[in-house]
């Protein structure tokens, strides 16, 4: 039985504040900017293996996006957005990649172009027990990149009430076909993972779009930083990956030698004691803050 009781959905209409909280800024404007930010971190002759990786991949990021786009109409695509560093970097690709849509018109259709989407589908899995600065940057960006955001506030059964979430939200979403997801390669359960994969048995159909998904930690801060995109403000004391603040503490390898302090609970403390998120080298040390 579907326990949709516990998800506590939110629906965020942004399409009617956006105009006085974006500088005037449509969605398409802000696609045509991002893709400009873009192009030209593409274009930059770059002198860093780390800088040239990371061309790499955001090239064969927007292949598949561009793919998912070829394969689904908008009113088919969502994206599950909770405000970390990786749906971020695969919100801005994604942003970038509809500029490109809507300004090349396909060779192969004589109908006329659709009209430019005032706002994005999305989705919010909230935590059992979020962090107000995450629960705050989800707000503020989700207004900036105009994303219609349908918030679920999961119970402490994680794994059952995600499925439910997902359940509850395509039953009212029914056109949604694939949700791009910023799952990456070094994440728990991403490791076999490919660009596109059908969820798995017993959970609602659709499919999964994983553009950033052989994208490496410091990849993911080099493309962020490059461009000059706003983060949450956690990544700045010392938290390199969040969930909730249950199970999230600031990471000990960013630590400062002789610094002491705390862990949890919002990034209380001094904030001096920890380095930033960006400054932490080795992937396989992401999760370090992290009990599941």
């Amino acid at each position: 039985m579907t326990q949709t009781a516990s998800t506590n959905e939110e629906t965020t209409a942004t399409q009617e504040t956006n105009n006085n909280d974006n500088d005037g800024d449509s969605l398409r404007t802000l696609c045509s900017k991002i893709h400009a930010q873009v192009e030209a971190f593409l274009q930059e002759d770059v002198k860093t293996e780390r800088l040239r990786r990371t061309q790499d991949r955001t090239r064969v990021s927007l292949d598949i996006i561009k793919e998912a786009l070829q394969r689904y109409s908008l009113p088919e695509l969502s994206i599950s957005y909770n405000g970390g560093k990786d749906c971020l970097v695969l919100l801005i690709l994604y942003l970038s990649a509809l500029h490109t849509k809507f300004s090349s018109p396909s060779p192969s259709s004589s109908s006329p172009s659709s009209p430019f989407p005032p706002t994005l589908q999305s989705i919010y899995i909230r935590p059992p027990h979020p962090f107000p600065e995450v629960d705050a940057f989800v707000a503020t960006s989700t207004n900036k990149y105009h994303l219609t955001h349908h918030t679920y506030a999961l119970s402490p059964n994680i794994n059952m009430h995600m499925r439910s979430a997902f359940e509850t939200y395509l039953s009212s979403t029914p056109l949604v076909k694939a949700i791009f997801v910023g799952t990456r390669r070094t994440d728990p359960h991403g490791g076999m993972l490919s660009a596109f994969d059908a969820t798995d048995r017993g959970w609602p159909p659709f499919m999964r779009i994983h553009p950033v998904i052989d994208w490496g930690y410091v990849e993911i801060w080099t493309f962020l930083r490059w461009l000059g995109v706003e983060y949450c403000v956690l990544y700045d004391r010392g938290y390199t990956s969040l969930g909730g603040t249950d199970d999230t503490e600031r990471n000990p390898a960013l630590r400062v030698e002789g610094g002491g302090g705390g862990g949890g609970g919002g990034g209380g403390g001094e904030e001096g004691r920890f380095r930033a998120a960006f400054e932490l080298e080795e992937d396989g040390e992401e999760r370090l803050g992290r009990e599941r």
